[in-house]
Formats: C-alpha cells, sequence, structure tokens
C-alpha cells in the first residue's frame, strides 16, 4: 500500500522523493506539515495529488491579509425558518486542509488553526465539533522577508510536526515537469489508491512498532541537549520530543521494520526539530546554521548499541 502511495504520488509531482517521504511519514504518525520555499516549486501540487492519491477529502484556504477566522473555523448562521443558529462549516472540515501562504493572513487567523491541529476539533459560539479522521493541515508559507508576510509564532510552529523546503527541481525533472505541462498531465490528478479506512489502519500498525528503551532515551538526550544549546533562544518542547518519537516509529514503518533504530531518529530528527529552534542575536549575527547546529548536537550524543 505505502509502495502504492508513493507511486501514485510521484507519477504526478515530479522529483523530490525525500519530500514526499516524510509527508507520509506526518500522515501516518497523525502529524502536520509546514512547507517553506519559493513560490511556484509546487507546494499546492503536493499537496492535492497526496489528497487524491489516498483518497481523503480535501479543501484548500488561501490566507490573504483579510482572512478572517470564521472563514477557517465556520459561523453560525441564523435560520429563520426553525429560528435557531446553525453551524455553518468552514474549509476545515475536510480531511486534508491546504492552508496556503498561512504567514500572509494576521496573527488572529493563524490562531484558529491551534485547537484544530491540537486537538482534532473546533469550537464555534461555545460549541465543539470534530474533525474527520484522518486529519491533517498542510500548510505553506513564504520565505520570511517577503512582502506581506507574518512570522508564525513559536506556538503555532510547535504545532507542525515537520517544516519541510520543496527546492528546485532537478535539470532532467523540469524536462520531464515541461512535457507533463505539453500533454495536459498538470491539469489531472492521480486516482486513489487507498480509502481512509485503509489510512486509519496504517496509522495503527505504526503505533504497533515498539522502541527500546535506550533509543527512548537516546530521543530524550538529543532533546535535552537541545535545551542545553546556548546558541539557541530556547530548545525542543515536550511535544516536539513526542512527534520525534512518533516520526521515528513511522520512518521505521516505511523501512518496513517493527522496531525503530537510531538511525530512524536521526533521519527525522533536523526537520522535526528545526524550525522550532531561535537562534540568539549573535548566533544570527555569526550567520549560524541551524540544521548544522542540530546535526553537531546529535553528534554528541552516545547511539544505542543494544
Amino acid at each position: 500500500m505505502i509502495e502504492k502511495i508513493k507511486t501514485g504520488i510521484n507519477e504526478y509531482f515530479a522529483g523530490k522523493e525525500d519530500v514526499v517521504e516524510n509527508v507520509l511519514i506526518c500522515l501516518l504518525s497523525g502529524g502536520h506539515v509546514l512547507l517553506e520555499d519559493v513560490p511556484g516549486v509546487g507546494k499546492t501540487t503536493l499537496a492535492k495529488t497526496l489528497a487524491a492519491t489516498v483518497g481523503l477529502s480535501f479543501s484548500r484556504i488561501q490566507f490573504t491579509p483579510d482572512t478572517l477566522p470564521s472563514d477557517v473555523t465556520g459561523v453560525s448562521v441564523y435560520n429563520p425558518k426553525t429560528g435557531e443558529f446553525q453551524y455553518k462549516e468552514g474549509v476545515i472540515m475536510h480531511q486534508i486542509l491546504l492552508a496556503d501562504e498561512i504567514n500572509r493572513t494576521s496573527p488572529k487567523t493563524q490562531a484558529s488553526l491551534l485547537e484544530a491541529m491540537a486537538e482534532g476539533q473546533v469550537t464555534v459560539d461555545g460549541k465543539r465539533y470534530p474533525l474527520p479522521e484522518p486529519f491533517m493541515v498542510i500548510a505553506t508559507q513564504n520565505p520570511i522577508g517577503f512582502l506581506g508576510t507574518y512570522p508564525l509564532p513559536e506556538a503555532q510552529l510547535d504545532r507542525f510536526m515537520m517544516k519541510l523546503s520543496v527546492g528546485y527541481p532537478s535539470e532532467s525533472e523540469e524536462i520531464h515537469l515541461i512535457h507533463d505541462f505539453l500533454d495536459g498531465k498538470n491539469s489531472k490528478l492521480p486516482e486513489s489508491v487507498c480509502t481512509k479506512e485503509e489510512i486509519l489502519a496504517l496509522r495503527e500498525e505504526v503505533k504497533k512498532v515498539t522502541i527500546s528503551e535506550s533509543v527512548i532515551r537516546y530521543i530524550q538526550e538529543i532533546t535535552d541537549r537541545t535545551r542545553k544549546e546556548e546558541r539557541f533562544i530556547m530548545g525542543a518542547s515536550p511535544r516536539a520530543m513526542l512527534f520525534l518519537t512518533a516520526a521515528a516509529r513511522a520512518k521505521a514503518f516505511l523501512c518496513k521494520r517493527s522496531f525503530v533504530l537510531p538511525d530512524d531518529v536521526k533521519a527525522v530528527a533536523v526537520n522535526v526539530l528545526h524550525h522550532r529552534m531561535a537562534l540568539t542575536s549573535e548566533s544570527r549575527i555569526k550567520n549560524e546554521d541551524v540544521d548544522g547546529i542540530i546535526k553537531s548536537l546529535i553528534l554528541k550524543v552516545k547511539v544505542p548499541m543494544e
């Protein structure tokens, strides 16, 4: 099933198999993804292709400075026939939500996603409405410094399991992309290869992947070292540690193993941790690299040999 999903996505999304695999890791472990890159590299295409391939309902909202929280969560509308207020669903009531250019909208609207991402529900006029399962947010954002962008607050960033960058395709992939465009393939979406029930079943299989006590301590020590690193204003949160654990299990599952190795942790650690780390002003002046610091911290942690 996993191979079918990968094949279906890669057929319509040129190259970037590592990005596709990391998005699948988030889907199978119940996480959300933040895609940051320049416009036009296929972030929206990836989200639409994923939803079509796995047979999940899909909605998209284009965030702008005037987007309201009610546009996301929904609103209560008065029905004159019944004399009661009825809930009108927002775009969030779908299994995969593409929050396009999330950092172009106001912090108040950004915050409308917090409850949904953490608890799988929204609250409108005091009433709670559960979201459909499986639920996943794929948010895109332009690099900070682009016109009309609002930096995401730390609380929002911490709810994303991974932050990924699509990047530009290789020369051969761009040639292939032009041929697909000329053949009209870019306007089509792949056929689904599974159902939501099968995705939920895969999630349950991921939960059966075991982690030894030594690997658990390995994950905890990596997290703790980010908090003690003087070049970071703050380190990884307990939520980040749990996300790292969940992502490592999904990585092991994709590698067809029923147990987690330290290599699984190292394979996902940077993508899980780097958007949560804030450099000190002195480190920014020195042009320190967050990813490089995280990798150096991981190298300092003793790898369990059990």
